[in-house]
């Protein structure tokens, strides 16, 4: 049998977080690695240093980034790719640091006013593996939840949402802090403060969870779940779905089980994918067009 080799590295490196993924030629997926050294945490003159640490560890070949790390904090602040925006126009358009050795995707810039460094590898990455359609809408919810209208298997539209950031704030800096100690899970509470952010004020909303709570209203340990689903019902909210529209959504688990149930309570369907698989492709595919 003929042993698999290996061809590239592909890193996707957050703020918090990367993972590093030794593929072969192929795009099979042979070694994986994740830790915490996120791009916060790595000095701004050090980003050489943590390639080279990672080539030493997975092998000496030819390693393309994604994400946070061609930012203005990252290794080398590149620009973007303006949309409508396919692979071919990511792998054309790769920011080489190091000739054919090392280059950066540069990620997309929508006329609206929005930015992404990374999440385009996953949505092209599922239209390529056929995770989802060529025509469709994608989701990746967290921190900033990312909303992608794909056309013709490119990201034609895409839009950012404060949610996980605004949620994280309430729950440690605000009024309502003490009130959100609460386990945030799909339930009656959850699904209650969607409808509530689906066609409510938003501020007026998240302020009537502390007078629930004081009123007797609602019991104080649903405040968390009733306060993220407000939060995230005003997100699928603002997408404008139309009754029973797909949107294949990447995440999680458990934030994907929320954004499932927020997006039915909205009248739509979620399918979910996985974001390491979409990741893996998209990537494969940038690597492939820009080898070609």
């Amino acid at each position: 049998m003929t042993e698999t080799k290996p061809a590239f590295i592909a890193i996707d490196w957050g703020s918090t977080n990367r993972r590093a993924y030794l593929l072969d030629e192929d795009g099979r997926v042979l070694h994986t690695e994740r830790d915490g050294k996120g791009l916060l945490s790595v000095p701004c003159n050090g980003f050489a240093v943590e390639v080279a640490a990672i080539r030493d560890r997975l092998g000496d070949l030819p390693v393309i980034l994604a994400g946070m790390v061609g930012s203005a904090r990252g290794w080398v602040n590149v620009p973007y790719v303006p949309t409508p925006a396919g692979v071919d126009d990511l792998a054309i358009n790769l920011h080489w640091v190091e000739a054919g050795r090392t280059a950066i995707v540069r990620g997309l810039a929508d006329l609206a006013g929005d930015v992404m460094r990374g999440e385009e590898v996953q949505f092209l990455g599922a239209i390529a593996a056929g995770l989802a359609p060529a025509d469709s809408l994608l989701c990746q919810p967290g921190t900033h939840c990312k909303w992608a209208r794909m056309k013709e298997g490119r990201i034609a539209a895409f839009s950012t949402a404060m949610t996980g950031e605004l949620f994280g704030l309430l729950r440690d800096h605000s009024l309502l802090a003490d009130f959100l100690k609460g386990d945030v899970r799909d339930g009656e509470a959850f699904r209650a403060g969607v409808a509530a952010g689906l066609g409510g004020s938003l501020t007026t909303e998240l302020f009537r969870i502390r007078a629930a709570a004081l009123l007797g209203n609602r019991a104080v340990e649903d405040s968390a779940a009733y306060a993220s689903g407000v939060l995230i019902g005003h997100d699928v909210g603002g997408v404008g779905l139309e009754p029973g529209e797909n949107v294949h959504v990447l995440a999680d688990a458990h934030l994907g089980a929320l954004y499932a149930a927020a997006i039915a309570v909205a009248g739509a369907d979620a399918i979910n994918i996985d974001s390491h698989d979409a990741f893996v492709a998209g990537i494969h595919r940038i690597w492939e067009v820009s080898a070609a």
